[in-house]
């Protein structure tokens, strides 16, 4: 699997990383079967959040065999310094092991949420006092919706953040608001060498049934919008994002059941022009940020 310089942090990280939202509501042998698949088709990059149900504790059985062979991302969704500095201690009881390599400010994605998480007496106090005790390596961001890269690109302003974690797939790049917003991050991430990753790219649609602010029911796949599932939109859509300029790598959907395709994907990626093409005739292709569901 191609790899690609996370930053300034110089980790040479997978352009497929292990998005373990999807270990969330799995029992231990599909865990251990999904991250085995991930990491012999050359995946060296976890990635989890204290927020993904069990996932952090099913990365945390595995975690004597295969710790020195992955970057290992997690997250706090908390804002109050103390709040964060405790889940921050206990993912790493979950995760059994004393140090991550990166502690990622979850799910900021608008204004108010950054000033909410950066702030005085906020989690980014927490995540510095982390970084500065050993306990994480860097300190990045994570969010979604469609103000995520103008918010982030704001958080490079107001902190030194080593990673970026942010929407990008081809519907969104439809909206010019969106790409501009998108191009001006990718500056300032060049500017300060900072790790750039992206969620969202096998995202289709919200669920047809959920409607926005509602609560998700019994959807077919794990993932709070409905994904990609045919094989050839998914090689599609992974093929789209690598192709773009800035991104280190991807983050794979959140059910267990789309790894596959999406480690097929990158193994044989098409040219652009046709992954276009494919994503172009997708019946019901829009942005997953529509009509979200009640909870994020």
């Amino acid at each position: 699997m191609e790899t690609r310089r996370l930053g300034r942090l110089e980790h040479h990280s997978s352009v497929i990383v292990f998005g373990a939202a999807a270990l969330g509501s799995v029992d231990q042998a599909t865990a251990d079967d999904a991250v085995t698949r991930a990491l012999d088709a050359g995946v060296n990059h976890l990635d989890v959040a204290a927020d993904y149900g069990d996932a952090e504790l099913r990365l945390g059985a595995l975690m004597a065999d295969v710790r020195d062979r992955v970057f290992l991302a997690t997250k706090t969704g908390l804002r109050d310094r103390d709040a964060a500095w405790r889940q921050i201690n206990d993912s790493l009881e979950r995760l059994q092991t004393d140090r991550v390599d990166l502690l990622q400010l979850h799910a900021v994605g608008d204004f108010d949420e950054l000033d909410r998480a950066t702030g005085p007496g906020s989690a980014l106090e927490a995540a510095v006092r982390a970084q500065d005790e050993g306990l994480v390596g860097a300190v990045g961001i994570t969010g979604h919706g469609y103000r995520a890269a103008a918010t982030h690109l704001e958080a490079l302003r107001r902190h030194p953040f080593a990673t970026v974690l942010t929407p990008l797939n081809a519907v969104l790049w439809r909206d010019p608001t969106f790409r501009d917003d998108w191009a001006a991050l990718v500056a300032e991430v060049e500017r300060q060498d900072v790790g750039l990753l992206t969620i969202k790219t096998a995202a289709r649609r919200n669920w047809p049934d959920v409607p926005g602010g509602a609560e998700l029911g019994d959807q077919q796949f794990g993932t709070w919008y409905e994904p990609l599932s045919d094989t050839e939109q998914i090689r599609a859509a992974v093929s789209w994002v690598l192709a773009q300029h800035g991104p280190t790598g991807l983050a794979s959907p959140g059910d267990v059941r789309l790894l596959p395709a999406v480690l097929a994907a990158e193994a044989d990626r098409m040219p652009l022009e046709d992954a276009e093409r494919v994503l172009d005739a997708v019946d019901g292709y829009a942005s997953p940020f529509l009509a979200m569901p009640a909870g994020l």
